[in-house]
């Protein structure tokens, strides 16, 4: 097990970081995925000072990261990377170890389902303003139980895994949940803290708590440049003013071999989408992608038009994009 290499004074650190009960209670909490602070106050009945001392201490050993979405602060465990000098290893070797029937760690763990509750009602009650809206706008083009497939098999056609996915604009978190079966690691960015909220619901009902989400514009990331296999660009790019710039970004957060899928509409003439649905694009031809995929040092690979049947037909289809970086 290559990843779990850590220098002696580093898991001395890691050790000492969870060698204490209100700490190790907060690393068993974030092995379910990420929390605020105030969910974690909430879930282990102590002030908001107590538990932001805690999680300084779990941040400084590198057990923890935090990202700021709007007003909010969450922390999740290092994943298995390079940054955390092999401590995301020990640390989910360690929480595995954890008795789950222990009383205070089955308590705080039930606290957290109804923190998830409570967060699913706030989405719920978001998402009610913006659904006819968002419903409308998928009537009139060829449905997702089409596209979803025929994504799926684009980026793995022999089932095997797709290594580390960054979805760009992630918006409801469809692709994160489409996608974490194959994924070593998923991150999903949105600009949008509303949005981010009804994402982090849908993936607590799904049951998918290794995923990672962050509140960012594409074109201001945080995000390491070169560290994910796929970046997924899933119809973003009409509501951008510089389709290729975004791009751009997406190639650069992808190693040399790795691969970036652009899904959105080929180019159509319905103006209702540029009136009621606020696209800036009417869809892109196919050379337009090219020629932006050169730009950004991609090859395409893949191209495919996924066409509404039956009576479905008249709507607009949905492209899939595929391109590979540095590659010849």
């Amino acid at each position: 097990m290559p990843e779990l290499t850590i220098t002696l004074d580093r898991s001395v650190d890691v050790m000492r970081a969870i060698g204490e009960p209100t700490r190790a209670r907060i690393v068993n909490v974030l092995s379910e995925g990420e929390c605020s602070v105030s969910d974690l106050c909430d879930i282990l009945g102590q002030s908001q000072p107590r538990i932001s001392r805690h999680l300084r201490l779990l941040v400084e050993a590198e057990v923890c990261a935090r990202h700021r979405e709007g007003n909010y602060v969450f922390f999740s465990l290092h994943r298995s990377e390079p940054t955390s000098h092999g401590a995301g290893s020990l640390v989910h070797l360690l929480v595995s170890a954890l008795d789950r029937d222990d009383p205070v760690l089955a308590a705080d763990l039930a606290r957290l389902t109804t923190v998830r509750e409570r967060r699913a009602e706030l989405a719920h009650q978001h998402f009610a303003e913006v659904a006819e809206r968002w419903d409308r706008e998928r009537t009139l083009h060829t449905p997702d139980e089409l596209v979803e497939p025929a994504i799926v098999h684009l980026l793995s056609p022999n089932g095997h895994g797709i290594g580390d996915v960054l979805d760009i604009g992630t918006g409801t978190g469809r692709m994160i949940e489409l996608l974490a079966p194959m994924a070593n690691r998923i991150v999903g960015l949105d600009s949008n803290p509303s949005m981010l909220r009804v994402a982090r619901a849908n993936l607590d009902r799904a049951r998918i708590h290794h995923a990672e989400l962050r509140q960012s514009d594409i074109f201001a990331t945080s995000m390491p440049g070169s560290a994910f296999d796929v970046a997924v660009v899933h119809q973003v790019l009409h509501f951008l003013d510089d389709p290729a710039r975004a791009i751009h970004a997406a190639a650069d957060l992808v190693v040399d071999g790795g691969r970036v899928l652009v899904v959105d509409l080929p180019r159509h003439s319905n103006e209702a989408l540029r009136v009621e649905h606020a696209h800036r694009r009417l869809g892109f031809t196919s050379e337009q992608m090219n020629g932006w995929f050169a730009d950004a040092g991609l090859l395409q690979i893949d191209h495919q038009m996924v066409e509404p049947k039956g009576r479905q037909t008249g709507l607009i289809a949905v492209g899939l994009w595929i391109a590979r970086k540095g590659a010849t």
